[in-house]
């Protein structure tokens, strides 16, 4: 069963992959200044977001076919990404899908890719896929690194370039709302990936499907020895 998942995880990350080209590459051709498109379309969260997706699904399909489970560091590695991917699906589809955002023209298969049916696949790989070991709660705060991290140098640079790559980060989008009207976006935002990052801590937790792998060392080494 491992190996079967080793392998849709590749055709997932390739599809995406495909899906991040297409969408870098029709834009490229579109815009006066590439150099400052290339950092642009790499400070969205869904570009962020997917492409580590691609690295993890691989590094995943590598572990699939080589052992019954997944390392710890893999495991929470991949449960951040999961969380990252499951925010970007409900972000766009509740706040961005009418909008046009900056990325000269979208692509719509590419998008469609990117901002559904990806994140639909890695978070029932998550649920579904055997191998997972159970994460500790604490350990939510490292799923929340990658997001401030990336709110700080969004608003940072934002404020230096007046360049946004969403419409509810730019301060100057609607007059009279300006950085309270962020804050409260980004406050919403925060809660809701700690939200779906305790969901995806507890589904680590449940038994099965990862209990195959992860009990049968332990039951191993209980049973009787001869003589």
């Amino acid at each position: 069963m491992r190996t079967v998942w080793g392998i849709i995880r590749v055709a997932a990350a390739a599809g995406i992959i495909i899906a991040i080209v297409g969408q870098f590459a029709k834009s490229l051709s579109m815009v006066p200044d590439p150099a400052l498109f290339v950092v642009n379309f790499l400070s969205f969260f869904t570009i962020l977001s997917n492409a580590l997706s691609a690295i993890v699904l691989l590094i995943g399909a590598w572990y699939a076919f080589r052992s019954s489970s997944d390392p710890d560091w893999y495991n929470l590695t991949r449960a951040s990404v999961v969380t990252y991917m499951a925010t970007t699906f409900v972000v766009y589809n509740l706040l961005l899908r009418d909008i046009s955002l900056d990325q000269a023209t979208t692509l719509p298969w590419s998008n469609e890719i990117l901002h559904v049916w990806a994140p639909l696949y890695v978070v029932l790989d998550w649920v579904l896929a055997p191998g997972r070991r159970p994460i500790a709660w604490k350990r939510i705060w490292t799923i929340a690194i990658l997001p401030i991290v990336w709110v700080v140098y969004t608003m940072i640079r934002g404020a230096i370039i007046g360049w946004y790559p969403y419409p509810f980060l730019d301060p100057n989008v609607a007059p009279g709302v300006g950085y309270d009207g962020v804050t409260v976006y980004v406050i919403a935002i925060a809660a809701f990936i700690l939200l779906v990052g305790a969901g995806i801590l507890g589904i680590s937790r449940w038994a099965w499907p990862y209990r195959a792998a992860v009990a049968e060392p332990s039951a191993v080494a209980d049973a009787p020895v001869p003589g």
